[in-house]
């Protein structure tokens, strides 16, 4: 594999859309209050896309040094366990995208506030620790509320405070079911590398309470993305067109059976890919309806 095509691959393009999803949720809120800014708005897309690479490689060594790849993989190959990268390349890979999600930092702090530090040390070490240090948040269980936390709160309301200065209770709901969503990624991810992780020490949710228990956490996960416009639109904080993403639950309900009735690699790894595929259909739809809200 040639070297562009081995980074790309370590870094996990099709995943970076996760970073986009919150950022238009975010922004459309602003608009809805007459607050959009441009600049803000892609300084929190460059941030996040690059703060999710490095923890993308981050999650990558960690595994690799914690032997969670070695064997048989059911998931897509990783670049370090199929040799195509050396830990100390990605260690730089690390090191240049927290340093590239800084300079956006530095804008925002500037455009924003203090309150952007913050936010964004807590996501540069959230990710840092999700597989890395004494105590990595994947290998504890903690992976999925990591992602609901940063890749739908923090991420949406972060957005929106970056663009409005200020927070909001409705930032606030509309990132139940950005992070939702992401978090039902993960799930997939961790039902369908379950065997491989418990052998690994890795003790991820689905560890913890099994493929049955892990099924109902993606149900739960789903009823709560498609409960949150509802809910929403009847307290009367926004209109009609916020209902949108519910022309997608066709394709929820697909992923769901697919979840639910398969065990192996090749359905899992579709219905990753599905509902992956769902999130960013839902978050763009529920961003268009926001804005007009």
């Amino acid at each position: 594999m040639s070297r562009a095509r081995a980074w790309l691959h370590a870094a996990r393009v099709p995943t970076l859309a996760a970073a986009l999803v919150p950022v238009a949720v975010g922004s459309a809120l602003a608009a809805r209050d007459h607050a959009f800014r441009l600049g803000p708005a892609l300084a929190a897309l460059w941030g996040a896309i690059f703060i999710q690479i490095g923890t993308n490689l981050v999650n990558d060594l960690g595994d690799f040094r914690r032997g969670a790849d070695a064997g048989v993989r059911l998931g897509p190959p990783r670049a370090l366990a199929m040799g195509w990268l050396t830990p100390a390349e990605v260690r730089g890979g690390i090191l240049l995208s927290l340093l590239l999600a800084t300079l956006a930092g530095l804008y925002l702090s500037h455009a924003a506030g203090w309150m952007v530090v913050v936010i964004g040390v807590a996501s540069i070490a959230a990710g840092a620790w999700y597989t890395a240090g004494p105590w990595p948040l994947a290998y504890h269980g903690m992976g999925d509320l990591f992602v609901f936390l940063f890749f739908g709160v923090v991420a949406v309301c972060g957005t929106y405070f970056v663009e409005t200065r200020a927070l909001s209770l409705d930032a606030l709901a509309a990132a139940v079911p950005v992070g939702a969503l992401a978090t039902a990624i993960l799930v997939v991810n961790n039902v369908r590398d379950l065997e491989g992780d418990r052998a690994a020490g890795k003790r991820t949710v689905a560890v913890r309470v099994g493929r049955r228990g892990a099924r109902a956490e993606y149900l739960t996960l789903l009823a709560a993305a498609y409960a949150t416009p509802a809910i929403l639109f009847l307290a009367g904080r926004v209109s009609a067109w916020a209902l949108l993403p519910m022309i997608t639950a066709p394709l929820a309900l697909a992923e769901g059976r697919r979840v639910l009735g398969r065990e192996d690699g090749p359905s899992l790894n579709a219905a990753l890919f599905g509902t992956a595929r769902l999130h960013v259909l839902f978050g763009l739809l529920f961003a268009a309806g926001m804005a007009v809200a």
